[in-house]
This record gives structure tokens, sequence and C-alpha cells, in this order.
């Protein structure tokens, strides 16, 4: 009871909190002047980080095991891997970092959400575990997956992100161009080259962070992928039964080893590897959320059924 009550406290505090920081984060897009806003949304994002954490902690105290057996609690630490890499920039020693909150607080608000709603009501009883997840394996295996999902998420959000600068700025240069030949009228080349200069710099953060994240990620997923394939082998005496949520692992794995290697060679441009990291973005809810509304399969355990 003492338990249930706590995690309700937390688990709304945190949502509260992240809701409150969006909406700053909105305000300063909008008035960059108020530096008092800024610095209440970074505290704010720690707060968050501080309150899943205390939820997190406060679960496996409770059941004796990191709590990761179902969707609910595994959306809890997916917000909580959110966070964490909100506060990766913030790690750097210089003062230059790039913000990752504009990606990294919308995700909380929908993982947190989602998992605080009514949808998930069943999963917030505590249960036994099944036999199968009474292993060492679990919080290895559980803990770098929904780390992996969290960086690639993230990291494809970001490519995401450069590929909508990347086709604005092909379709103002184009509209520029017609506009000027239709009137006659050669364009500001300086206000443009200012604007290009800014937004080329832009391009290339984007691209910087996706890659790092992204790679982290991917890290992440082959240690997870890894791990459970050791524990498949312990638990149901194979060590790949080519089971829905392996198969979509196995995707997953493979269009980010594709989005490596074309972002490492010099010879494809940063779109063609954002385009590869933009369907990885699908291919991860597919693998993460879509095969647990099915239910079927060996990973049967994480599905739900909707309350009426």
């Amino acid at each position: 009871m003492i338990f249930s009550t706590l995690e309700h406290i937390l688990a709304h505090i945190s949502f509260s909190v992240v809701s409150i920081v969006v909406t700053i984060h909105l305000i300063t897009l909008l008035v960059d002047e108020i530096v008092g806003l800024y610095d209440s949304s970074q505290k704010g994002m720690i707060t968050i980080f501080f309150c899943i954490t205390g939820l997190l902690v406060t679960g496996w105290i409770y059941f004796g095991h990191l709590p990761l057996s179902n969707l609910y609690e595994s959306l809890i630490f997916l917000s909580w891997s959110f966070s964490i890499i909100h506060m990766v920039p913030y790690l750097q020693k210089n003062k230059t970092y790039f913000n990752l909150k504009a990606i990294t607080a919308p995700s909380v608000i929908f993982t947190q959400g989602f998992a605080t709603s009514g949808l998930l009501t069943e999963m917030h009883q505590s249960e036994i575990l099944v036999p199968a997840l009474q292993s060492h394996w679990l919080m290895m295996h559980v803990s770098m997956m929904v780390l992996g999902y969290a960086a690639l998420l993230c990291g494809s959000l970001l490519s995401l992100a450069l590929l909508v600068i990347k086709f604005r700025k092909l379709i103002r240069i184009f509209s520029i161009q017609y506009i000027s030949e239709k009137n006659n009228v050669l364009p500001n080349i300086s206000f443009l080259s200012s604007r290009n200069y800014y937004r080329f710099q832009l391009i290339q953060q984007l691209d910087l962070w996706s890659y790092r994240i992204i790679s982290l990620g991917f890290i992440f997923l082959t240690i997870g992928i890894l791990s459970g394939v050791v524990w498949a082998n312990e638990a149901w005496g194979s060590y790949w039964n080519w089971d829905p949520k392996e198969t979509w692992a196995f995707i997953t794995w493979t269009i980010f080893a594709i989005y490596l290697h074309t972002r490492t060679n010099q010879n494809w441009e940063s779109v063609n590897s954002a385009i590869v990291a933009s369907i990885g973005f699908l291919i991860i809810w597919i693998c993460y959320f879509g095969v647990n509304l099915f239910g079927i399969g060996l990973h049967s355990y994480g599905s739900f059924t909707l309350t009426s």
C-alpha cells in the first residue's frame, strides 16, 4: 500500500513537472530574452530525473529486482533513459553544448503520460515474476534494450529534424530563384549567406549529435541482444527462435548498422544517413510497442489489453 501510494505520487509529480518544462520550452522559443525561464526548465528536467530515479529505486527495493517486467515498468524506465540522455551534453567540460531538450522533454511527456494513463492500470499492480523472468539476466537484457531504444529514438528524431531543415532549405532556394527570375531582381546576397551559414551550423550540429547518440544506442542495443541470446538459451533451450520481438529487434539492429555504415562513408551525404535513421525511428516503435499490441510469441509478458 505504501509503495503504490509513493509510486503514484512520484509518477504524477514527474509527469506534471515535464508538462511544465515543455510549456516553458515553448515560451522560450518565442521569447529568447527570458533567461529565468530557461534556467527553471533545466531545473525541471533534473527534478524529473530524480523523481523517476526514486520511483525505480523504490520499486527495486519493494520487488527485489529492477522493475522491468511489463510494459508499464519499461515505459517508466524509458522515461528515465530520456532524462539521462538529456544530461549527456552537460557532461562536456567546455561551455558550448547542444540543447537536446526539444527532443528529450516531449519524449518524456509522451512515455510518462502513456504509462500513467488508464490504459495500463492492470500493470500497476505488483505480481510475482513468471519463472522465465526470474533470472539475473532480466536487468541486464531489458535495461540495455530500453536504453538502446531511448538513444536510438532521440538520435532518429535529430535526423528527422535535419531532414526537415534540409528540405525547407531546398524549397526556399527554388522559390527565391523563381521569384528572382520572374521579377528580374537579385536577392540580398549578404542576408542569404548569413542565414545559410547559421543553417549550415545547425545541420552540422544535428548530424554530429545524431551520430553520437545513435552510436551509443547501437552499442546498448547490441549488448541487449547478445545478453538476450544467452538468456534465451538458459530459459528456452535455444539461442534464437525468430520470435516476433527477436525478429524486429534484429531488423532494428540491421537498420542502424546500415546508418552507421552510410554515416562513416565519405561518399555519402548526411541526408542519406538521416533518411535511414528516420526509417529506423518507425522500426523501433514497431519493435518496442507494436509487437506488444498482439501479445504473441515468447515475449508476450509486456502485452496489454485496453481497459474499458
